[in-house]
């Protein structure tokens, strides 16, 4: 996401906060520093977080239909609007590195730059997670795909499969079936973690079929995928969908390698926080969105997250 950024050279004295990720909990806790005159740098490597890629998002609220390329442009168009001299944007950066130091809390970039603040909100989202079974990464860009977006029309009048029962999955499923011969949806569980609504659309389609209750356990094929093989736990018979592609949408891992040891994390890897104001194991840390040990992850949760742990670190530093 291009986006003119702030000059972000460490300024004599720290900032008052650190903001890390450009998704939803990200750039609302960044709105809300630059309404409430706090002296805050935001870094992160793109804007938008996981729905980036998303064709159509439908529960955004106050926007009945947005792409996720267009609530990307909208974030970046919000926080160029009301930055000032506030707030330093530091785009296409990745934070490697936290640590709690004398002058405050000192993170590093992977390009090496460095940045001292008072306070610390980690908002680094989570990113898709691989399928880990023989073949997936020996095909992956030859038929095995993590973005329907991105390599979905690539697969225009062939039958194709999504892996993953949640909203991704079926809407996912969905975008696949506006020009997909056929699409096969496989999920591990018997229940649907996916709203109705999605899961009903997608059923009523034709071309639409769900195996429930099934474990992948294969990618076949030559140069190209040909097939995906996988367990009916149903008759514990293993079998084969002969597919062209397959399309991955089976959760996420939370982004937080760089804190591990600073905060407390959960089993799996997540960050614990205080659901009534955000704030982590560590005094002056706090956390929002995806990378959280929050139940349910929807942007609107992550924005309103986000925007209650900006209020409680203001609190925080003026207290100071």
């Amino acid at each position: 996401m291009n986006s003119e950024t702030t000059p972000y050279r460490l300024p004599p004295t720290p900032w008052d906060l650190i903001i890390i990720g450009g998704g939803p909990a990200g750039v609302a806790a960044g709105v809300y520093a630059a309404r409430k005159r706090l002296k805050t740098v935001l870094i992160s490597e793109e804007v938008g977080g996981q729905s980036v890629v998303s064709e159509s998002i439908e529960n955004w609220i106050g926007t009945p239909k947005v792409s996720g390329a267009d609530l990307a442009k909208s974030f970046a168009a919000h926080l160029d609007a009301v930055k000032s001299d506030v707030v330093a944007l530091a785009f296409h950066e990745r934070v490697v590195s936290l640590e709690k130091t004398p002058e405050g809390f000192h993170a590093k970039t992977r390009s090496g730059k460095e940045f001292v603040a008072k306070a610390v909100l980690i908002a680094s989202g989570a990113a898709r997670r691989k399928l880990d079974v023989p073949g997936a990464g020996r095909f992956e860009n030859k038929g095995v795909t993590y973005c329907a977006s991105c390599d979905g029309p690539l697969f225009s009048g062939m039958d194709v499969a999504v892996i993953g029962g949640g909203n991704a999955g079926f809407e996912t499923a969905l975008q696949l079936l506006s020009y997909a011969k056929s699409v096969t949806l496989l999920h591990r569980h018997k229940e649907f973690k996916a709203d109705p609504v999605t899961v009903e659309k997608a059923c009523a389609h034709p071309n639409m079929r769900i195996l429930t209750h099934v474990e992948p356990t294969e990618v076949t094929g030559q140069q190209f995928v040909t097939g995906l093989r996988y367990l009916d736990k149903d008759s514990n018979e293993t079998k084969e969908l002969a597919v062209s592609g397959i399309f991955i949408e089976a959760g996420v891992m939370p982004n937080t390698d760089f804190v591990e040891g600073v905060v407390e994390l959960d089993a799996i890897k997540r960050v614990k926080t205080d659901p009534h104001n955000q704030r982590t194991s560590v005094e002056g840390v706090w956390a929002a969105g995806d990378c959280t040990d929050e139940l349910y992850h929807q942007n609107n949760i992550a924005a309103g997250d986000g925007v209650k742990a900006l209020e409680d670190i203001y609190l925080w530093i003026k207290k100071r």
